[in-house]
């Protein structure tokens, strides 16, 4: 994508690591954290399926160390570009990937960007998704040039998000 093309500012620059107050934190994602992402989504798989298989068609069934460093690896390259985001979520020491925050451009009229965040399944319900779920909107709102993002799967359903008017083609902007 060139400068005249970007959804975000020519110039501005993406957080590199955002502190929660558990100890936790995000950082973007890179292809050689396959080792810790594969678990933490095949270990979530049914409940991240239910939340992003009908939108997104993942995670697969039986997705293979490959795959994910695969898409790992487009994730990091995105990411460079200013394409879209993947942040993953880390114990302190990064030695357990626990989850991930998306910033993606929108493919929905009514927004300049769409948000989305899991946890891995042992953190449901745990002071740790709670801090997440209150610091993603306050990050966004401080450190991120968005004047309306959205929030899918908290502002409104998947099924509602799936429902909305397409943007035009990326391409043709």
């Amino acid at each position: 994508m060139d400068e005249t093309t970007t959804w975000l500012p020519v110039g501005w620059q993406h957080p590199t690591r955002v502190a929660l107050p558990t100890g936790h934190h995000l950082r973007p994602i890179r292809a050689t954290d396959v080792d810790l992402d594969l678990p933490a989504v095949m270990g979530s798989r049914d409940r991240l399926w239910s939340i992003y298989g009908a939108a997104w068609g993942w995670p697969p069934v039986g997705m293979t160390r490959e795959q994910d460093r695969e898409d790992l690896a487009r994730h990091e390259a995105e990411i460079e570009a200013h394409e879209s985001f993947n942040y993953a979520l880390f114990d302190a020491a990064e030695s357990a990937l626990l989850g991930c925050v998306y910033v993606d451009p929108p493919e929905k009229a009514g927004a300049d960007a769409e948000i989305s965040w899991w946890v891995v399944d042992a953190l449901v319900g745990s002071e740790v998704e709670a801090a997440l779920d209150r610091l993603v909107p306050a990050w966004i709102a401080s450190d991120w040039p968005l004047t309306r993002p959205r929030y899918v799967g908290r502002d409104l359903t998947w099924d509602e998000w799936i429902a909305l008017p397409d943007l035009p083609a990326r391409a043709a902007l």
